[in-house]
């Protein structure tokens, strides 16, 4: 199994957490996440000599703006960014993008849910409806669903201008276009892209 396929099965296990995107009143919209004790876990067992960084491009009454970077020893290393309106909710959002970069991907763009600001997000009934994750296999992995080479290659020059965008200190403000995620389509991820783009003009 390479370390690509491990990274994927510990991703795939801990997806067990839920991520507070944004709360408007007494609800919230959450998407699933990978908890970060459980995927540490899966990865010391599964793919020893990996690393996981945490860089905060944003942080205030706005709410956060938080990178996750997924290295492998012998793989790709991926980043996810994402926003909260808490550290921890950032944190678990971010490490939800990066998670897709590696194929696994939660359904949809979140669910909304009853919140209280006290008990955070009720989650009971998404929780009763969702399959408990698959144990990680050692071998015999099933296949990947199919990619489209051209999302793919979309997602990378994103992911190039990103980086661009943020040496140039615009990060966060980038973060908040990509809240949506990457596009569904190709025409999506291009409109995306030049929105992203008109940012490096003067």
């Amino acid at each position: 199994m390479s370390d690509l396929d491990r990274a994927r099965e510990a991703l795939r296990a801990s997806m067990t957490a839920w991520a507070v995107l944004e709360v408007q009143g007494d609800q919230a919209r959450v998407q699933a996440a990978p908890d970060p004790d459980e995927l540490t876990a899966h990865l010391e067992r599964l793919a020893p000599g990996w690393s996981l960084g945490w860089g905060c491009d944003q942080a205030g009454a706005g709410g956060y703006v938080v990178r996750a970077r997924l290295a492998l020893p012998e793989g790709p290393s991926r980043e996810g960014l994402s926003q909260g309106p808490t550290l921890n909710d950032a944190k678990l959002a971010a490490l939800a993008d990066l998670a897709r970069f590696f194929g696994v991907a939660a359904p949809g763009e979140g669910h909304w849910v009853a919140y209280d600001p006290d008990d955070g997000p009720d989650v009971s009934e998404l929780e009763a409806n969702s399959e408990p994750p698959a144990a990680p296999q050692m071998a015999g992995l099933p296949p990947e669903p199919p990619r489209d080479p051209q999302m793919d290659k979309a997602r990378r020059h994103i992911e190039d201008l990103l980086e661009q965008l943020r040496a140039a200190g615009r990060g966060a403000e980038a973060a908040r276009i990509l809240m949506r995620g990457y596009g569904e389509s190709v025409d999506e991820s291009r409109e995306i892209y030049r929105q992203l783009r008109g940012m490096l003009e003067p």
